[in-house]
C-alpha cells in the first residue's frame, strides 16, 4: 500500500507523538510499504520512509494551521494514496486518531482540574485561542463526516467520540490499543543499568524508589503525587524510599512544595533526558507514579508496564485500561491522596510489587509492535475497500 501518515512536526527526538509515529512509520516500510508522512516540517530519514515538508503561511497560528491543512488536502486529492491516516483533524483523509484524545476531552480536563472559577477562565481563554478554536472546528467536521474513520489509541479515546459527538464504538469508531517498544538488553546489561542508576540517585536495594515522568508536571499531578508521598512517609516512620521526577529543567515551585512537606532529601528531580536515556532510569526503578488529569494512552506507563514495573496512575489516563488485570493499581484522580497512599504501601511492598510484574509480563505481548501493526495492517485494508 502507499500510506500517508500527517502530523504537524516530524522530530522524534520530541517524544510522544513523533516518536510513536516514526517507530509506525519504520514498521510499515519494513513489512514492504510505501510511506510518506506529510508534515509543515521534518528533519528525520529512515529507509523507505519519504518525509515531505509542505510548509505553512498566514499570520498567526490559526492561520499556519489553517494554511497547513488546506496544503495537506491539494496533496491527497488525487487519491496518489492508498490510505491517509492524519494524527490531526483535516477533513477528506481516511482515518483521524487524536493521540492526545478530543478536544472536548482536553477542555473538560482543563475545566475538571482547575475547579469552577479558573474552569470558567480557561473557557473564556479558549475563546481567545484563535488556533484552539480551529482545531476544534476541524474536529467535529471530521468526525461528522461519515466515511471518516475515527480511531482512538486507548477505549478511552473512542469512547470520546461518542459522549461528545454522538459516535458511538463501530466500523467508523474504533480502537488499536497504543504500542510502545522496549531496547534490546539482557538481562547482566539491566541489571548494570539499574545498580548504576540507584547509585547515582543515593539509592541502595532497600530504597523503594517510586518514578514519575512528565513534561507538563501540573497535567501529570506531580503536586499531588509530592504531597501524597510526603503524608504516606509520615505514617511509615523509618520508611526508605525516594521520589523521583524527571523531565522538566524549572522545578522551583515543586522543590519548595517538597521542602514544605518535609520531603525535599527524598525527592529528587532530574531534567528532561532522551528517549534512550529513558532505560536506565526505568531499570532503576521499583514502580511508576503518573497521576494524569488527563492521557489519552501513556507511554510511560506502557513502556513500565512491558518492562515489568508496575505503575500507578488514574481512571483519567487511557492505558488504565492495562493495569486491570493485576499490572498496577487505578485511583480516582490525583487528589485522591487516600487512595494514593495506599498504592504506595502497596508498591512498596516487594511481594505485591512481583505479582504486579507477573501480570506485567502477562499483558506484555498486547502492547507489541507487532500485535499494533497487524491490526492497523488491517484497518488500512478495510479503508482502502471503502
Amino acid at each position: 500500500m502507499n500510506i500517508a501518515l500527517i502530523l504537524e512536526r516530524m522530530a522524534p527526538t520530541r517524544g510522544g507523538l513523533e516518536t510513536s509515529t516514526a517507530q509506525i512509520a519504520e514498521a510499515l516500510a519494513q513489512r514492504g510499504h510505501a510511506v510518506t508522512i506529510l508534515c509543515e516540517s521534518g528533519d528525520w530519514a529512515s529507509p523507505g520512509v519519504t518525509v515531505q515538508p509542505l510548509g505553512v503561511s498566514g499570520k498567526g497560528r490559526a492561520a499556519r494551521l489553517a494554511s497547513f491543512v488546506k496544503r495537506v488536502q491539494a496533496e491527497i486529492a488525487d487519491r496518489a494514496f492508498d490510505v491517509t491516516h492524519a494524527m490531526l483533524p483535516i477533513p477528506g483523509v481516511d482515518i483521524y486518531e487524536p493521540r492526545g484524545g478530543t478536544i472536548p476531552a482536553q477542555r473538560a480536563t482543563s475545566r475538571r482540574r482547575r475547579g469552577a472559577l479558573a474552569g470558567k477562565l480557561a473557557a473564556l481563554g479558549f475563546v481567545f485561542n484563535a488556533k484552539r478554536r480551529k482545531m476544534a472546528a476541524l474536529e467535529k467536521a471530521v468526525v461528522e463526516q461519515g466515511d471518516t474513520i475515527c480511531l482512538g489509541n486507548s477505549p478511552r479515546v473512542t469512547r470520546e467520540f461518542g459522549t461528545y459527538y454522538q459516535r458511538p464504538a463501530n466500523s467508523l469508531s474504533r480502537t488499536i490499543f497504543n504500542t510502545v517498544d522496549c531496547p534490546d538488553v539482557d538481562d547482566a546489561q539491566r541489571a548494570q543499568w539499574r545498580d548504576e542508576t540507584r547509585v547515582s540517585l543515593g539509592c541502595d536495594e532497600t530504597t523503594t524508589l517510586f518514578l514519575t515522568v512528565a513534561k507538563n508536571f501540573t497535567l501529570k499531578g506531580v503536586d499531588f503525587a509530592i504531597r501524597a508521598f510526603a503524608q504516606w512517609q509520615s505514617e511509615q516512620p523509618g520508611v526508605d524510599a525516594k521520589l523521583v521526577v524527571v523531565g522538566r529543567k524549572e522545578v522551583e515551585t515543586y522543590r519548595r512544595l517538597a521542602r514544605a512537606c518535609g520531603v525535599e532529601g527524598s525527592v529528587t528531580f532530574l531534567p528532561p533526558v532522551s528517549p534512550h536515556a529513558m532505560w536506565p532510569l526505568f531499570a532503576g526503578a521499583d514502580a511508576v507514579v503518573l497521576l494524569s488529569w488527563y492521557d489519552a494512552c501513556s507511554r510511560v506507563v506502557l513502556e513500565a508496564t512491558r518492562w515489568g514495573i508496575p505503575s500507578m496512575t488514574t481512571r483519567y489516563n487511557g492505558a488504565a485500561e492495562i493495569l486491570a488485570e493485576g499490572a498496577g493499581i487505578v485511583v480516582d484522580s490525583p487528589d485522591a491522596l487516600d487512595e494514593i497512599e495506599e498504592g504506595l504501601d502497596t508498591l512498596a511492598d516487594g511481594s505485591k510489587r512481583r505479582d504486579c510484574h507477573r501480570a506485567c509480563e502477562a499483558v506484555a505481548d498486547h502492547l507489541s509492535r507487532e500485535r499494533h501493526l497487524n491490526e492497523l495492517l488491517e484497518l488500512y485494508a478495510e479503508a482502502c475497500q471503502r
